[in-house]
């Protein structure tokens, strides 16, 4: 009778991992997907901005000029100032903090959650994975903006509920993508070996069976930081966001989208620019990693 040792699981798990350095992928994608290579330049640019914001700027976000309320750009105010005479640029500077804490905080949350979940509904199947679909249905069944007001609703508004309300939607998209992928690697050989050696639920499901879902659970994640930060932004400008007087992209448009279109453009139309930039720049990058990723697309 042959038996099977948990080296030789090992040894079959790493033959089917791909062992391309990770710089040579990296080398790959900046040839074959430079539109990315431009996201990932924004992406860049956006931390950069956030980090390093207090050396940008002499101002504070919160610094009020009641002299000079609604000034146009010029050699002070460079983007101009808002109704309550605060420097724009700043404001921007700072709210690139609050949209890549809320954007990386939500997507990593959500990508997490439904990555094990997902993983462990393909794995177990039967009446399990019967429930646990039907549940993700009615989670899937409300547009994501719809199902985050209504999670603000429920527990009010501030940065923290803000990020709980956007990681719920995630989680259901998350798990069902993970699972059509996990499904397929549950029928490999070296999983029903790795049963056979005794191995627990959880060690099979966080070490044979997710590391291989990587690639979908990556491309989620970079997509779900744009879609975070696009909610946020949505959140706040409806007022049930991030509150005053943290600054946030949101807020920003809120407060001179409408009633200074005309006489003060600038106070919407930059906050504006800077969430186009921020999603376009992590959808570019994700697609890119979609397609460096994904071996249907790779020899394209």
């Amino acid at each position: 009778m042959t038996t099977v040792s948990e080296s030789a699981v090992e040894a079959q798990v790493e033959d089917l991992e791909d062992k391309t350095p990770f710089w040579q992928k990296a080398k790959t994608m900046a040839r074959k997907q430079p539109v990315g290579v431009a996201g990932l330049a924004v992406v860049i640019l956006m931390i950069f901005a956030a980090i390093f914001a207090p050396w940008l700027t002499p101002y504070h976000p919160e610094y009020n000029d009641f002299a000079n309320m609604l000034t146009p750009p010029g050699a002070d105010y460079i983007l101009g100032t808002d109704q309550f005479g605060r420097d724009i640029f700043t404001r921007i500077l700072y709210g690139a903090r609050t949209a890549l804490f809320v954007g990386f905080a939500a997507a990593t949350v959500g990508a997490v959650f439904g990555l094990v979940l997902g993983v462990a509904s393909a794995y177990f199947g039967g009446m399990f994975d019967l429930i646990f679909q039907r549940i993700m249905d009615v989670f899937m069944a409300f547009p994501l903006i719809i199902l985050a007001l209504a999670v603000v609703a429920t527990l009010g508004t501030g940065t923290q509920n803000v990020i709980i309300a956007i990681t719920i939607p995630f989680i259901p998209q998350c798990a069902r993508v993970v699972r059509s992928n996990a499904l397929a690697i549950r029928e490999i050989p070296y999983v029903d070996a790795a049963r056979a050696l005794g191995f627990g639920h959880m060690r099979i499901i966080m070490r044979h069976m997710a590391p291989n879902v990587m690639a979908p659970f990556l491309i989620l994640f970079t997509a779900f930081v744009g879609q975070a930060i696009l909610l946020e932004a949505s959140l706040s400008y409806l007022g049930m966001g991030v509150q005053e007087p943290t600054p946030a992209w949101g807020l920003m448009l809120q407060g001179g989208a409408e009633e200074y279109a005309e006489s003060a453009p600038w106070v919407a139309i930059w906050p504006g620019v800077a969430i186009s930039l921020a999603v376009f720049g992590f959808n570019l990058f994700g697609d890119s990693v979609r397609d460096t990723l994904d071996p249907r697309l790779r020899s394209r």
